[in-house]
């Protein structure tokens, strides 16, 4: 008999598939120099299921390197724990999968079949199995179902998909010179002029991304509003007051305004003409996960990176499919009807599902993208064993409706146009009802139409003109982006994937390049903008980015090769690079002159001192290394006015103020706990508990 080896992404999918491939009476679980492993009984023989947690092998300089003498281009794969620190838990895995190894015959890649999960699953193969990526079998599925894993071992495929894989790895090392490189340049440009060091970054997708912003931003602050006037009216039909709209919905001038009003006050008009049309409402396409992203945060406000995870979580829960995929159509395959019968034992659930089982055919409303992975997200029909988390649940049952919506009916919406006339002016009163609900009571309370029932109204009746008046409006700058529709737009301009989006975001949170959810940009992203621009325009224009993204779709369906990617990439960077080296020592003082307002701006408080009138900063002591918050009439006024603050976790001040005594607020943030928002006025006079309950956000 064989000895089967098959490597997993994450411990509970390694579970899941171990109990649907288990053919003996129990699996026995384990533990190996920390790691969880089942053993199990297959028709092969014995077999040992492990799994990963999440990369064990990553990209780094080939050779031992100081930061200072970039650029880099020889790069090797290497273990984690040998290039980040606090990684010792991956090297006691990578060994007892070795050991696995050495007495196994036969290996299976059964990670997630997207580009990263190909690459976990292809690099400990590579480097911790003996080299058997070149004779592993690869299974394939989009969900953790007992059944779907079950045919997903019978049919695996006899090799890796190399095609994948390599796409992979050249995205890595991409990615990896151009944030390296890139970011290496910027920071020594600062410590070269300052002598002090801060944390830079940007690359081949950071660059173009932010420029949106940026640009977007520009034209918020370069907007200038000009008037414009609207006419407002107030009818009376049939005893019945309605409010009217004029012909013209914007009036450029006032002249133009006074006398619509001066022509039509207190004159009586008529119905000229009545426009009724029906219009048919499609039902949603499935989710894809960008559209669950835009869905999860209009809806929930979970930001793209949380919908991101809490997806996951149901996945590898079981409750849902494999999310991370481009997909918005719905295969048969999948058992629709299975699916349907299950979630009807769920009582919220359940008259929506015997409706759609009675049609006469079940078949989803797709939308055109499709993903040769994974299909588009959908509900197993697993019910959960336990209680979800609150954001769980909210997003377990918008992926639901979703999907019982894609078999509903069209939907029905009438709209009413009532016409009338008034001399030379023309007035509209507008109507709107719902006459079949159709897929919208499935996706209640996620779908939501207005109406505006009118009466029904005959050609020629009066209308009385009750109130006429003017009302002087602006016009408003275009809205700010925030990252549901960031993540919307980078998928437009093709550039990052569906799963590194929400990760791009992120690090521009991270980097304080932007703040604020209705996304603004620091004065920091100007700067690293201007300086893109001005030096490499290449690295912020999303044609570049693009091809580089083009060029690599192409080596994952197999018409193109990584190597020839990296060279002309590495030429980019090559010019990119001694661009900026050229003028390090002016990029760096500008660079330097922007970092050091921030910095100040951070510490500065908008409170004055109440005993002096100075400025008050957050300061850290030299002797103590303590933080709190002191007084810059410190010498000159000889003012010793000081407040404590929590010496642990990162601070920013807030532009919100104490209910109890008025100061500014001031942020904590631990690591891994929640954001805890008090004020050093009330610490100090020993009401700390008060404060926090009255201000916590």
């Amino acid at each position: 008999m064989s000895n089967t080896l098959i490597i997993c992404e994450k411990p509970s999918a390694a579970q899941h598939i171990a109990e649907a491939l288990n053919s003996s009476k129990e699996v026995k679980k384990g533990i190996k120099y920390g790691m969880p492993y089942f053993r199990i009984t297959t028709k092969d023989g014995d077999a040992i299921v492990c799994s990963a947690i999440g990369h064990f092998y990553q990209i780094a300089p080939k050779y031992r390197y100081n930061r200072r003498n970039y650029p880099i281009y020889d790069l090797a794969w290497k273990p984690k724990y040998l290039v980040e620190r606090g990684k010792d838990r991956q090297k006691k895995w990578i060994k007892a999968i070795k050991e696995f190894a050495d007495s196994s015959d036969i290996f299976i890649d059964a990670c997630d079949y997207d580009i990263e999960g190909s690459l976990i699953g292809y690099s400990i193969l590579k480097y911790a199995c003996k080299n058997s990526d070149k004779r592993a079998r690869r299974m394939k599925y989009s969900t953790l179902t007992k059944k779907e894993l079950s045919e997903s071992y019978e049919n695996s495929n006899p090799t890796l998909n190399f095609f994948l894989i390599n796409a992979g790895i050249c995205r890595h090392e991409l990615d990896w010179m151009y944030g390296i490189n890139l970011s290496v340049a910027l920071t020594e440009s600062v410590r070269k002029y300052s002598k002090k060091y801060f944390t830079l970054s940007t690359g081949r997708v950071q660059g173009p991304t932010l420029k949106f912003i940026i640009n977007r931003e520009k034209e918020i602050l370069t907007f200038v509003p000009l008037p414009y006037w609207i006419i407002k009216v107030l009818a009376e039909i049939n005893g019945e007051v309605f409010e009217l709209e004029y012909e013209v919905d914007k009036l450029k001038t006032k002249s133009s305004a006074d006398e619509v009003v001066k022509q039509s006050r207190g004159q009586t008009g008529r119905i000229e003409n009545l426009d009724q049309k029906n219009f048919h409402l499609y039902p949603p396409t499935p989710f894809d996960i960008t559209s669950l992203q835009i869905e999860a945060y209009k809806h929930f406000r979970f930001s793209p990176r949380q919908t991101l995870n809490i997806s996951q979580r149901l996945y590898l829960n079981a409750l849902i499919s494999y999310p991370r995929t481009s997909s918005q159509k719905l295969p048969a395959s999948i058992g629709f009807s299975a699916i349907l019968n299950k979630l009807s034992e769920m009582l919220e659930y359940r008259n929506h599902t015997k409706k759609i089982l009675s049609l006469n055919k079940l078949s989803p409303y797709e939308g055109k993208k499709s993903d040769p992975a994974h299909p588009a997200i959908y509900p197993t029909g697993v019910i959960p064993s336990k209680k979800l988390e609150i954001k769980d649940k909210k997003l377990f049952d918008l992926i639901i409706r979703r999907f019982l919506a894609t078999f509903g009916e069209n939907g029905l919406k009438q709209s009413n146009k009532i016409s009338i006339k008034e001399a030379d002016n023309t007035f509209y009163l507008r109507g709107s009802r719902i006459l079949k609900k159709g897929w919208i009571e499935y996706y209640e309370p996620y779908a939501k139409f207005e109406e505006n029932l009118l009466p029904i109204f005959s050609v020629g009746e009066g209308v009385k003109f009750v109130r006429v008046k003017i009302e002087e409006r602006y016009t408003k700058p275009p809205v700010r982006y925030n990252p549901s529709s960031m993540v919307k737009l980078m998928e437009g301009e093709r550039i990052g994937t569906k799963t590194t989006r929400a990760d791009i975001l992120d690090i521009l949170y991270r980097r304080e390049y932007v703040k604020e959810d209705r996304i603004i940009a620091t004065p920091l992203a100007f700067k690293i903008n201007e300086i893109l621009t001005k030096y490499c325009p290449s690295i912020t224009e999303v044609s570049f980015t693009r091809e580089l993204e083009d060029m690599m779709s192409n080596i994952e369906l197999g018409e193109g090769k990584k190597e020839v990617v990296i060279i002309r990439a590495i030429e980019k960077l090559k010019e990119i690079l001694g661009n900026l080296h050229e003028k390090e020592i002016e990029i760096g003082e500008e660079l330097f002159d922007v970092i050091g307002k921030i910095k100040l701006a951070n510490i500065t408080l908008n409170k004055r001192c109440p005993q002096c009138n100075s400025v008050l900063y957050i300061i850290r002591s030299k002797k103590t290394k303590k933080r709190f918050i002191g007084c810059s009439g410190n010498k000159e006024k000889k003012c010793n006015f000081s407040l404590p603050l929590p010496q642990k976790g990162t601070l920013k001040l807030l532009d919100r103020y104490c209910k109890k005594c008025g100061f500014q607020l001031i942020q904590t943030k631990i690591r891994g706990r929640k954001p805890m928002i008090a004020c050093s006025n009330c610490f100090i006079n020993k009401e700390r508990k008060l404060a926090v309950k009255q201000t916590t956000a």
